[in-house]
Parts: structure tokens; C-alpha cells; sequence
């Protein structure tokens, strides 16, 4: 079974698990896994309160995975916030043919935000996330995650990547849906945890091996964003409706060096303490091609 080290795993989490050929929604606690009874897209459907009762009415155990999947039902979308930390900006400035948006955007009013994926696009935990075979410089993003309910209010927490292609956005920030959107763009995982349960801020690592070394580091906190978790589900929710839920990805504050690109057969660990470890290797999708002639 491919979760995280159980000493490092929230005590109460769920978990969207294949059991004896079975794909399920459980409530985790320590190692034992109990049915939820219904999706995530229904509970999310649910009222607050109502959905608090579900999680804890959840008992008994029963449930032996075989394999832990992404925590999202397929037809459930994935959305994101960009150029929530001053590192952030830092970067796509950095990237940038020009930064002038970028700087405008971290201190506008309204934040940018972007679709991600659906769900059945997500890969979860012991997947592969994936670098663009027409990008020289492709980078993760680790995230914090709000697994936001169909009132828009705040449901849980999830780790997620954000994965990118630094060259493809800095080149035209048109392509920024190329850049975000392609296959195995985007790592959830490998639980939601509860928000009754947890509590900001929390810390956001990152680590990158290469052939088993680390060739790569760095950490943020949430306490770093220039716009609050609330502020960002409620920019969401203005313009459209979520009747099943959805997870808006907040933005990274972990940015790697201008020299530095993910490689096929790398593996990328995102670590967001008190909610989760998703850790994916990494595969090269879709198809290269030089420059329009």
C-alpha cells in the first residue's frame, strides 16, 4: 500500500482507497480504515454540520487497501491561486519576458486564479507528475490545498503540486493555460484531513532526488501569504458554482533556481506538516516540437 510512514500521518484523515477491486471513501484513524458510505462530491454536498457528523460517525473499520488514490472523485475539479507569496512573484518576474503583470497582480485586489484539472487528470500518491516534453524548464509547485464544500466554506486540507513549465508561462502569459493544464499537471494527496482537525499555518517543504540524491530543498509557510485562505475561496465562488465540491491549490512560496528543471525518473516529495506527505515520481507527456515554421 502506498501511504505515507504512518509516524508521520495525521491520526484522522480521509482517504479515497481500491480495496479488493473496490474503490472507496474511507475515514482513516491510525491504521484502521472505516467506510464514509458516500463520495466526497456528496459530502461536500452536504451542510457544514452535517458533513462534520458523517466523518465522525464513520466507524468500525473493515476496509484492508490495496492502493491509496488521489482524494478527489473523478468528475470533481482541481483550481488554483497564483502569486500568493513574495517568492512567487519573485519568480515569475524572474521567468518573465515581462514582469510588470505579476508585480500588479500580488498587490491587486483581485487575485489570479486559474483551473487546474479534474479529477479523473489528478495523479495521487506513488504517481507520476508530469514535465512537458516541449518545455526546457519545468518545475513542482507545493501547495496547500482547501477541499472547499458547495456553500464555499472550508471542508479540509490536502497537499497538492502544481506542477509547471516555468518556460512555456515566462515566454507569453497567454500560454499560461499550456503552461498549468496538461497531462499529470497536478499531485493531490494522499489524504484530506478534516479542518476541525487542523489549523494554520502550516509549514510547506520540498525535496527533489535524483537518482536517490537530493538535489533540491527549500520551504515556505502559509503564514507568508499576502491573501487570506477565506479571501481566496470567496474570489472563487464569485463567478461560479461547485454543487460537488471543489479543491482551490493557494499558491507556493517554494520556487527552485533559475538553473534548475525536473528531469524524467525524478521524484518530488511535498511535505505540508500536519496535513500530509505526497510524495510522485516524475515522467516526461505529451509530444515535442521545435518552433513554427
Amino acid at each position: 500500500m502506498n501511504a505515507q510512514d504512518s509516524s508521520a500521518r495525521p491520526q484522522v484523515a480521509l482517504a479515497r482507497v481500491e480495496a479488493d477491486g473496490r474503490i472507496l471513501w474511507t475515514v482513516r484513524r491510525g491504521d484502521e480504515y472505516s467506510p464514509l458510505g458516500i463520495t466526497l462530491s456528496e459530502l461536500l454536498g452536504l451542510a457544514a454540520d452535517e458533513a462534520r457528523a458523517r466523518v465522525e460517525q464513520a466507524h468500525g473499520g473493515g476496509v484492508r487497501p490495496d492502493r491509496v488514490l488521489a482524494p478527489i472523485d473523478p468528475h470533481q475539479e482541481v483550481w488554483a491561486a497564483g502569486v500568493t507569496y513574495l517568492r512567487s512573484r519573485d519568480g515569475r518576474i524572474e521567468e518573465a519576458t515581462d514582469g510588470t503583470p505579476y508585480d500588479r497582480v500580488y498587490a491587486a485586489e483581485r487575485p489570479e486564479l486559474f483551473f487546474k484539472a479534474t479529477g479523473a487528470r489528478v495523479i495521487g500518491p506513488g504517481g507520476a507528475v508530469g514535465v512537458r516534453a516541449d518545455s526546457p524548464w519545468n518545475v513542482p509547485e507545493p501547495e496547500l490545498g482547501l477541499v472547499l464544500d458547495a456553500a464555499g466554506d472550508l471542508f479540509g486540507y490536502v497537499a497538492g503540486d502544481d506542477a509547471s513549465s516555468r518556460s512555456i508561462e515566462g515566454e507569453n502569459l497567454l500560454y499560461l493555460p499550456q503552461a498549468k493544464v496538461y497531462t499529470a499537471s497536478c499531485g493531490l494527496g494522499p489524504e484530506i484531513v478534516p479542518a476541525w482537525l487542523a489549523e494554520p499555518p502550516f509549514a510547506i517543504a520540498l525535496e527533489i532526488r535524483r537518482d536517490g540524491a537530493l538535489v533540491f530543498s527549500g520551504s515556505a509557510s502559509t503564514d507568508q501569504l499576502a491573501r487570506g485562505l477565506d479571501e481566496l475561496a470567496e474570489w472563487l465562488f464569485r463567478g461560479i458554482e461547485f454543487p460537488d465540491g471543489v479543491v482551490l491549490l493557494t499558491g507556493t512560496g517554494v520556487v527552485p533556481d533559475a538553473d534548475f528543471s525536473l528531469l524524467p525518473g525524478d521524484e518530488v516529495a511535498v511535505d505540508i506538516a500536519g496535513v500530509g506527505r505526497l510524495v510522485n515520481g516524475v515522467m516526461r507527456v505529451g509530444r515535442g516540437g521545435g518552433a513554427r515554421t
